[in-house]
């Protein structure tokens, strides 16, 4: 099992805003992508700060989504900043 982690700021002032394209097209989206099998996506209770943990099958999966994650980013225009993008290997899940 491998994870794709990323990071994002989210303009506070159009938090609503941000939630429904998350919702409405950054789920969705997610859930396309080849080897997908599961995703979180949480907030920082006092920050700005967001992050989705998205998991996959396979580490080519993984490294695939990492590609196109950094290559479309974030719908023009929504409140929402990439920060970072990163595969990661799961070493255990409990």
């Amino acid at each position: 099992m491998h994870a794709v982690m990323v990071r994002v700021k989210v303009d506070t002032s159009r938090e609503d805003e941000a939630r429904q394209v998350l919702r409405d097209v950054v789920v969705p989206t997610a859930k396309a992508l080849p080897g997908f099998t599961r995703g979180d996506w949480i907030r920082a209770l006092d920050s700005d700060e967001g992050l989705s943990v998205l998991l996959f099958d396979s580490e080519d999966a993984a490294r695939s989504a990492v590609e196109q994650i950094r290559s479309q980013g974030p719908p023009t225009g929504v409140p929402v900043t990439m920060q970072s993008v990163t595969a990661y290997e799961v070493v255990e899940q409990a």
